[in-house]
C-alpha cells in the first residue's frame, strides 16, 4: 500500500547558480515538477509515495528515473516516450527568492501521457490520489488525468488537488479556468495561492472565496500565503497561521513542500474524518505544513532543499514566527 501516488509532470528545473568567469548567467540542474516536488516532500518526512508519468527517453529522463529511485519513490508508473523530450523549465529568481518559470515543453514528455499508461492498480492501492491542472493543459495527457482521477473516486481514494496556474502553458486563460473548475467536485483536498484562489472563484478575500469553493463540494480548502504562513478552511472552520520567520533563498517548490507536509499529516484519514477534525487539530496540521514550506525556501532549488521530520521539528521548536 501507497501512502500517495502523484500523476502529472517531472521535469527539469534549471536553477541559477552563480555567475561563469565572463558574467553569464549559470544554472543548476535540479529535478522538479509540482507533483514530483510533493512526492519528494513525502519521501523525505517518511512516507511511501509512488509516481506516474512520463519523462523523454534522454539523459533527462534518466536523471528523474534516477532522482526518483534514489528518494524511494515507486516508478512503476514512470512510462517513457520516444516522441518527446523531457520538459525543461529555467527559474528566475528575483532578489528577494521569488520565482518565474520559462517553460521548453512544446510539446513535452509529460503531455504524452495516454490513458493506456495508467496503472490503474497502483491508484487503488494508495491512499492518496493527487494531481494538478498541467497534465490537463493538452492531450492525450487530458483524457490520462481524467480516467485516473475517475478511477480514485470510484475507489474511494482520498483526492488532493493543485490547480498550479501557469498561464503560458494553456491556450488561453478561459480554457485554463473551465477545466481546472471542471473537476473541482472530485476534489477533497485543495491547494491554491491567493492568486489561484481569485482566479477560480473571482473573490479577492479568503473567507469568501473559500466559502464559494466548499459550495462545490471541496472538503479542505488550503490557500499559500508566502512569507504569511496559510488559511484554511474545512467546513465551517477557517482561520490564518503565521508562517516562519527563516531566510529565504529560493521559493521554488515551498507550496509543494507545505501540501507535501499537510497530505503526510492526513494520509491515514478519510473524508469523514478529515471534516471532523477540531480547530486545534487542523491548526496543528496547517502549522506543520508552513514549517515544511519555510524550510524548502531556505536553500536552492525545490527537490534538494525539502526538509526531513527531524529537522521541521526542530524549526517548529526554535524558529520565530512572522508577526
Amino acid at each position: 500500500m501507497f501512502d500517495i501516488v502523484a500523476l502529472g509532470e517531472i521535469l527539469i528545473d534549471f536553477t541559477p547558480y552563480g555567475l561563469s568567469e565572463v558574467d553569464n548567467t549559470l544554472f543548476e540542474r535540479n529535478p522538479g515538477g509540482a507533483p514530483a516536488n510533493v512526492l519528494f516532500s513525502m519521501a523525505r518526512l517518511g512516507a511511501k509515495p509512488a509516481f506516474i508519468g512520463k519523462v523523454g527517453n534522454d539523459q533527462f529522463g534518466d536523471f528523474l528515473k534516477k532522482c526518483l529511485l534514489q528518494n524511494n519513490i515507486d516508478i512503476q508508473g514512470l512510462k517513457r516516450s520516444t516522441k518527446a523530450n523531457t520538459t525543461l523549465a529555467f527559474v528566475h529568481l528575483s532578489k528577494t527568492g521569488d520565482r518565474s518559470f520559462s517553460f521548453y515543453r512544446n510539446p513535452g514528455a509529460d503531455m504524452m501521457l495516454k490513458e493506456s499508461d495508467i496503472d490503474e492498480h497502483i491508484i487503488k492501492n494508495s491512499r492518496i490520489f493527487h494531481f494538478g491542472s498541467i497534465s490537463m493543459t493538452d492531450e492525450p495527457a487530458r483524457s490520462a488525468t481524467i480516467r485516473a482521477l475517475n478511477f480514485a473516486k470510484e475507489n474511494n481514494v482520498l483526492i488532493s488537488y493543485d490547480p498550479n496556474l501557469r498561464p503560458l502553458l494553456w491556450n488561453s486563460l478561459n480554457e485554463a479556468r473551465k477545466q481546472i473548475i471542471a473537476v473541482l467536485p472530485y476534489i477533497n483536498i485543495l491547494k491554491v495561492s491567493e492568486e489561484e484562489l481569485e482566479f477560480i472563484t473571482c473573490e479577492k478575500q479568503l473567507e469568501k472565496g473559500s466559502r464559494l469553493l466548499s459550495e462545490k463540494g471541496v472538503d479542505c480548502i488550503l490557500v499559500t500565503l508566502g512569507s504569511r504562513g496559510a488559511f484554511y478552511r474545512i467546513g465551517e472552520l477557517f482561520g490564518r497561521l503565521q508562517g516562519y520567520d527563516v531566510a529565504v533563498i529560493d521559493t521554488t517548490g515551498a507550496g509543494d513542500a507545505f501540501l507535501g507536509g499537510i497530505l503526510y499529516t492526513l494520509k491515514g484519514m478519510n473524508t469523514s474524518e478529515i471534516l471532523h477534525l477540531s480547530q486545534i487539530e487542523i491548526e496543528q496540521i496547517v502549522d506543520f505544513g508552513n514549517a515544511v514550506g519555510a524550510l524548502t525556501t531556505t536553500k536552492k532549488g525545490a527537490i534538494p532543499a525539502v526538509p526531513t521530520m527531524e529537522e521541521v521539528k526542530q524549526c517548529m521548536k526554535t524558529v520565530c514566527k512572522l508577526q
